[in-house]
């Protein structure tokens, strides 16, 4: 099989969350782990961090990336989704794995992938650990798919636990209230392996709290005075800059980040306290990894790892901006007076789709009823039916017409818009991933 055959078997012959949703979901570890054991266990021999969370950890994990890769790191990444590329998801500093190594695994393992049966992120997460052992990286970061107890990343010993915050997301497979989803993400916690929480959540903090304590595993939180206060002093479209406070005292002055919007305060803080942990490990692989290095990684974040998606701008006059926010808390920090209050505009065009297994009634009330919208499908069998999205959302405030595709949704918003207008592409990856 050449690239593009490899990828339509990995796309149509294996289950697929992010195409068929639940039908993909598996509900224990059994064929990771049969994989991995037929590899070899090539996520033994490497390093690793391990995020989970509802809303952050891609941006987390890049950060820490971005950081270590300046510390002189060889550092590999792996996430989910991807946006375009496939590849997107398996990098070592900032650079995607060859469509070679993709078709070499598949075609070699091809036999006992039939045998065993995984999903598609079971294969991608293997394929992941394969890479890294093989390049051997220095260390890698691994952020989780759905969950953490049961997702297929969590066969790993990382050196560190990083769990962001939590928020409602996945009901159906994770659990329908606050605490029973952090018990979920929670699972990633292990045995006197340290663990970072993100943000004290009064409903789920103890949660990790008293989990962490049945593992004998030390629990840092990162957002609170007594460590790391983030503030945002000054933001562009193309610039943010933090002043940080550490114990109280002023840390860095102005900080300059590659990355963009209030939200991410509280990813700073959660990557900035896992460096610290990092740096604490006794006979730990690293070097310490001071302020300039970390200066040196925040300022370079999208070029050095090529993050996509998050505040991404795609034009101007009018300004068009890409944001991958999908859910309550995601779509909570953008509206109605957070990011946005950083951007000025006239009028706001909204160009929206989601999937059509989320309860779209629980994020409506975070989108501004003054913006005109754009209802678009995105082209994946979990697109929500733009036609029924624009008949939901109307008793709740927000009123536009209806486009078959994502890119005809763009092109009238581009066409209504005034120069001083913003265009906003959100509520779903799989939205943004068909314009960045």
């Amino acid at each position: 099989m050449n690239y593009k055959e490899t990828l339509n078997y990995l796309y149509t012959q294996l289950p697929m969350f992010q195409r068929t949703g639940p039908a993909a979901f598996k509900k224990d570890l059994g064929n990771i782990l049969l994989l991995c054991d037929y590899l070899g266990n090539p996520h033994k021999n490497i390093p690793t961090i391990h995020l989970a969370g509802t809303n952050g950890k891609g941006s987390t994990a890049h950060l820490l990336a971005s950081v270590l890769q300046a510390a002189g790191l060889k550092t590999g990444l792996y996430t989910s989704p991807h946006y375009r590329d496939f590849r997107e998801r398996i990098k070592i500093n900032g650079i995607y794995i060859p469509k070679k190594e993709v078709v070499r695994f598949v075609a070699r393992h091809q036999s006992e992938i039939r045998k065993i049966g995984p999903s598609f992120f079971e294969i991608t997460v293997a394929l992941a650990f394969d890479y890294f052992a093989k390049e051997k990286v220095d260390i890698a970061i691994i952020e989780t798919g759905l969950g953490g107890r049961l997702d297929s990343t969590n066969i790993i010993t990382p050196l560190v636990s990083v769990i962001t915050n939590i928020s409602f997301d996945h009901q159906q497979f994770l659990g329908d209230t606050l605490p029973k989803i952090a018990a979920e993400k929670a699972g990633i916690i292990k045995p006197e392996i340290p663990v970072v929480i993100g943000e004290k959540q009064s409903a789920v903090f103890k949660v990790f709290k008293e989990k962490a304590k049945a593992e004998n595993a030390p629990l840092y939180l990162a957002n609170d005075q007594k460590n790391y206060e983030v503030i945002l002093e000054k933001a562009t479209v193309k610039n943010s800059f933090y002043t940080i406070n550490k114990n109280g005292v002023v840390w860095a002055n102005k900080l300059p980040v590659n990355i963009h919007g209030p939200y991410q305060a509280k990813n700073i803080g959660t990557a900035l306290m896992t460096l610290e942990v990092l740096n604490s490990i006794k006979n730990g692989p690293f070097l310490p990894i001071d302020l300039p290095v970390i200066k040196r990684g925040f300022r370079d974040l999208k070029k050095t790892t090529s993050f996509l998606g998050r505040w991404q701008q795609l034009g101007e006059n009018p300004l068009i901006i890409a944001e991958s926010a999908h859910n309550e808390a995601g779509l909570k920090n953008i509206f109605p007076n957070r990011q946005l209050a950083n951007v000025s505009y006239k009028k706001l065009h909204i160009v929206f789709g989601t999937v059509s297994d989320k309860d779209v009634s629980k994020v409506f009330p975070y989108l501004p009823n003054d913006a005109i919208y754009y209802f678009v499908k995105a082209n994946i069998p979990r697109g929500f039916d733009a036609q029924k999205l624009c008949e939901v959302a109307y008793p709740h405030g927000l009123k536009g017409k209806s486009y078959t595709t994502v890119r005809r949704g763009l092109s009238a918003a581009k066409r209504r818009a005034k120069p001083e207008d913003l265009i906003l592409i959100c509520g779903s990856i799989f939205v943004v991933a068909e314009v960045i």
